[in-house]
């Protein structure tokens, strides 16, 4: 299994490392000809969603990564690569995400909560994270804290708020790699 990691900004580094972990082969996109070797799915990491969506856009990929999603290829999202699959950038997934939810750099925190379909006591670090405001059509809420919803997941599309790589819990990525089959 073969998963490109868009490696403009976040803990890519971090997702890599997980996955081999895994088993997976992974390799970064930094620019429209890495894009085009083939993959398996897609990692779009933390970081800060309109910088990241600005690149994409000059560097001609913005597109072709949403035509690909759209076509079936897996994909996770986490903090900023949620609110990049929201209604509010790329529109591939039936979420619509409030950024900075949890505040500034000062409202970071973590905890252990339940996510459907993958288990208990799943660790989550939440740095300046979003939160799902809304969940309709095919999309489904996995996991809430404090009532928010913080993982979605449709077809072959999974978010999350949280940085399940900057743990050392493999679970989150693990189940994203069974969506791939």
């Amino acid at each position: 299994m073969r998963i490109a990691i868009l490696s403009l900004q976040g803990a890519f580094a971090e997702h890599e490392a997980m996955l081999r972990q895994l088993g997976a082969e992974t390799f970064e996109v930094r620019k429209l000809s890495d894009w085009q070797q083939p993959k398996d799915g897609l990692i779009i990491p933390g970081g800060e969603s309109t910088t990241q969506m600005k690149l994409l856009r000059e560097l001609g990929m913005a597109d072709v990564v949403k035509y690909a999603i759209n076509e079936g290829l897996p994909v996770f999202g986490t903090c900023a690569g949620l609110i990049m699959l929201s209604q509010s950038h790329l529109a591939t997934m039936d979420i619509e995400a409030q950024r900075n939810a949890y505040g500034r750099q000062l409202g970071s925190f973590s905890t252990v909560h339940e996510v459907a379909e993958i288990g208990k006591d799943i660790p989550m670090t939440f740095i300046r994270a979003p939160f799902i405001n809304r969940v309709y059509g095919k999309a489904r809420e996995l996991a809430t804290v404090d009532g928010r919803v913080v993982a979605a997941r449709q077809d072959n599309q999974l978010v999350t708020a949280f940085h399940p790589e900057l743990t050392n819990d493999l679970r989150i990525h693990d189940y994203f790699l069974s969506i791939i089959g």
